[in-house]
């Protein structure tokens, strides 16, 4: 994304005007009609690329670790209580990370902690192949999971603030599915790398097996994102608004407006842009005890979340609480799982079958590795593609809540069949049909997050709503974790009530479709 272009426009616009204040006051623009008079082309396709891109990277580092329980519980001597632990604790990570990176996305801009929260992820991630004990992995996966918590919710918001109002709703959603992109991704290469025997030598006393080279592979679209981010990727413009930077904000549009009209003969008339009166203020002042400029800082911190409970807000951000508990406990819960389930299907039939009937966990149990089980799980995350489809194509026409609303009953009916199940390709079908429903709940919540908050207040939202999701995620896979050995069927059936309760909730919420960004 070369701005050499819009800078040269954006010089010749200011130079134009220099000297002519009135001229310059009666052409400026308010955040919506910059962002239609910029244009939508190439430049909102490259970004979503990249955006998506980042997106995927998110979805890789969480799912690589159902993918690899079924192998890695033998080399680190796991039990079912510590994988639970394990696909908990990501959660955990990213539960503290959503709000911290939210808040800080808000008060010092999305560009930057976008860089930085990935940056965490991949690194982490990539180092958490080469632990040699499972309490090392565990930390390093938390610290990882720090990463993805910013990165999920900032992503969002700096999308969104690059789309026009009537493009907004569609955009958003094609960026949600690039999590079915990073889903298959994985799912691809958890089924190419870790069946293969070869990928197996000794590093400094450590037995490194296939599931850790998949481990590292899972942290390469972390850190290229952060690189694209670093490199070529604009500050919102949204963001510099708020902030009073005017001349960035114009420059954004610049070159926004350069890249979308390559080519043509038009010209970028904008000069000017109308700025809040008051800008935000950015840091905390100095004097005061070390004492006082903590309890100072911790106020500032936790003001966004009080100011979501407070006036027309506040029914909605207690709906998002409900929504974002009921959808994360049964997606993340059950998803994380599904690797796991389908192995049990492998050896008795139903993903529920009574314990006395399953494998011991030893390493007879994990090798040699059934690749069957990580090719239902490609074909599993593959189910979610009619589902972003059905989404991208209706989100601007029957709008996020009412598909929100469909999807989370659908889904809800669709676990309750889990458990029925009694074969292991019922239960492959059941998954797929699990998988391609939902992912219309998740798509419409990332629209709704962004459009029912100002600016001010967007990233710090969907961070903190994010973390709620984190702590059901936390709840959601302890629970499995110490059921699905000896009741499955009762963590199953939480999660269909759970998904109803969202569901239900869902219709309170206002309607959105094609709003103006606040």
């Amino acid at each position: 994304m070369s701005n050499s272009t819009g800078e040269v426009i954006f010089e010749r616009c200011i130079g134009d005007n220099a000297n002519d204040v009135q001229r310059s006051t009666q052409r400026k623009r308010t955040y919506e009609e910059a962002v239609e008079d910029a244009g939508f082309g190439l430049f909102h396709g490259l970004l979503l690329v990249v955006c998506g891109w980042a997106n995927a990277s998110d979805a890789v580092e969480i799912l690589c670790v159902s993918f690899l329980l079924p192998t890695a519980r033998c080399d680190l001597h796991l039990s079912t209580s510590d994988m639970g632990l394990l696909t908990a604790n990501i959660f955990l990570g990213m539960m503290i990370g959503g709000y911290m990176w939210g808040y800080l996305a808000d008060q010092r801009g999305r560009q930057k902690v976008l860089v930085m929260s990935l940056t965490v992820n991949g690194v982490f991630g990539a180092l958490a192949s080469f632990a040699p004990r499972f309490w090392l992995f565990l930390l390093l996966r938390f610290i990882s999971g720090v990463g993805v918590g910013g990165s999920i919710p900032v992503i969002f918001s700096y999308f969104s603030e690059f789309q026009p109002r009537l493009k907004r709703g569609a955009m958003i959603s094609a960026l949600a599915t690039f999590w079915m992109a990073g889903n298959i991704l994985a799912a691809g290469l958890a089924w190419l790398v870790i069946p293969r025997t070869w990928v197996r030598f000794s590093l400094g006393g450590l037995d490194f097996q296939s599931w850790r080279l998949f481990v590292v592979l899972c942290s390469v679209p972390s850190l290229t994102s952060a690189l694209i981010f670093s490199l070529a990727m604009p500050e919102s413009p949204r963001f510099l608004m708020e902030a009073g930077r005017e001349t960035e904000a114009l420059r954004v549009f610049c070159r926004m407006f350069a890249i979308n009209h390559r080519g043509s003969l038009k010209t970028f008339s904008i000069c000017g842009l109308h700025i809040p009166s008051e800008k935000k203020e950015r840091e905390t002042r100095r004097g005061g005890t070390h004492t006082q400029r903590f309890v100072k800082l911790l106020k500032q911190v936790l003001a966004p979340i009080r100011q979501l409970f407070v006036g027309e807000l506040a029914s909605r951000s207690v709906c998002l609480v409900v929504i974002f508990y009921c959808i994360s406990f049964g997606y993340y819960g059950l998803w994380m799982w599904f690797p796991e389930l389908f192995k049990r299907a492998e050896d008795g039939g139903s993903p529920c079958a009574n314990v006395s009937r399953l494998q011991s966990h030893d390493n007879q149990s994990c090798y040699p590795v059934k690749t069957a089980v990580y090719m239902e799980g490609f074909v599993t995350a593959a189910s979610n593609l009619p589902g972003n489809i059905f989404t991208v194509l209706l989100m601007d026409v029957i709008g996020g809540k009412a598909l929100l609303c469909c999807s989370l009953l659908l889904s809800s009916v669709s676990v309750f069949l889990i458990y029925e199940v009694k074969t292991k390709a019922q239960s492959l079908l059941i998954s797929c049909v699990f998988s391609g429903v939902s992912v219309v709940a998740w798509n419409s919540l990332d629209v709704l997050g962004t459009e029912l908050y100002p600016t001010q207040l967007r990233s710090s939202a969907l961070g903190f709503f994010t973390g709620i999701g984190r702590v059901a995620a936390i709840m959601g896979n302890i629970v499995f974790g110490q059921l699905v050995d000896t009741n499955c069927v009762i963590p199953v059936l939480l999660v269909s009530a759970l998904l109803l309760t969202g569901g239900i909730t869902a219709l309170r919420l206002p309607r959105t479709k094609q709003a103006e960004l606040t």
